[in-house]
């Protein structure tokens, strides 16, 4: 058995994995854990309060999850759609109607984008009810606000792609609304149509922000929102409300 554990910590195999040796002592247990991407997410400390389900009901983790699940479904969607203003709409009829579980793919697609709303605005409502916003959690606050804005912008860009009376209107009402924002609202406008009205420029501008740019900003900022929360010591849950009942 020995000779076995040797020749698996000693072969390129393992050491092209784990940088130390077997887990057979503090030292390489403690490495077990710093050099592993997973289990170097978690912070070295933590809240106890924090630990329970009913904290933060995990809407955090939620959110990751359903964002992975938009992604893939998104991706298979991709396979099957073409942003014309010619055929888009046929191509959705026929996802729905010819291929193989595609009106299932396309509503998890649909139903992920709106359950994805709800729980990171439940999110943020958890995280503000619970005050860990404060310092020294006020910079991830921010982040976090912009990852609402980019899901918000995620799903709004989303609505036009099925070109249907009900995306088409509905993103003429959106459009013609934030135009008259103060200052920015026309530059938004004209961003977003491409042109006066809602055309061909103005699916393919929403196709490609919805299909690459709010994705890649989303996981990046997600990336940063997850390395704060472990640098800021974890889920924020009064600690000293807590060192006051322990102390007591």
């Amino acid at each position: 058995m020995q000779k076995i554990k040797d020749f698996i910590v000693n072969s390129r195999v393992w050491r092209s994995f784990f940088r130390h040796g077997w887990p057979d002592n503090p030292l390489d247990r403690s490495l077990v854990m710093t050099t592993n991407i997973f289990f170097h997410l978690h912070p070295v400390k933590v809240s106890r309060k924090s630990l329970r389900w009913s904290y933060s009901f995990g809407l955090g983790i939620i959110a990751a999850i359903v964002f992975t699940v938009l992604t893939v479904t998104g991706i298979l969607l991709m396979f099957y759609y073409a942003p014309t203003v010619e055929r888009a709409y046929t191509y959705i009829n026929t996802l729905q109607s010819q291929v193989p579980f595609g009106q299932l793919l396309r509503n998890m697609h649909r139903w992920g984008a709106h359950l994805m709303v709800i729980v990171v605005v439940f999110h943020m409502a958890r995280v503000f009810y619970t005050g860990a916003y404060k310092p020294p959690r006020e910079f991830n606050w921010v982040v976090g606000v912009i990852l609402l804005l980019m899901t918000l912008g995620a799903s709004f860009t989303g609505y036009l792609l099925p070109w249907d009376q009900l995306a088409y209107w509905a993103i003429t009402v959106g459009t013609s609304v934030a135009g008259y924002a103060p200052g920015l609202g026309p530059t938004a406008k004209a961003t977003l149509l491409g042109g006066p009205e809602v055309g061909q420029e103005a699916l393919t501008r929403f196709y490609a922000l919805h299909i690459m740019v709010i994705p890649a900003a989303i996981a990046l900022i997600t990336a940063l929102h997850i390395w704060r929360v472990r640098k800021d010591g974890g889920l924020a849950a009064q600690d000293a409300e807590e060192e006051g009942e322990t102390n007591g």
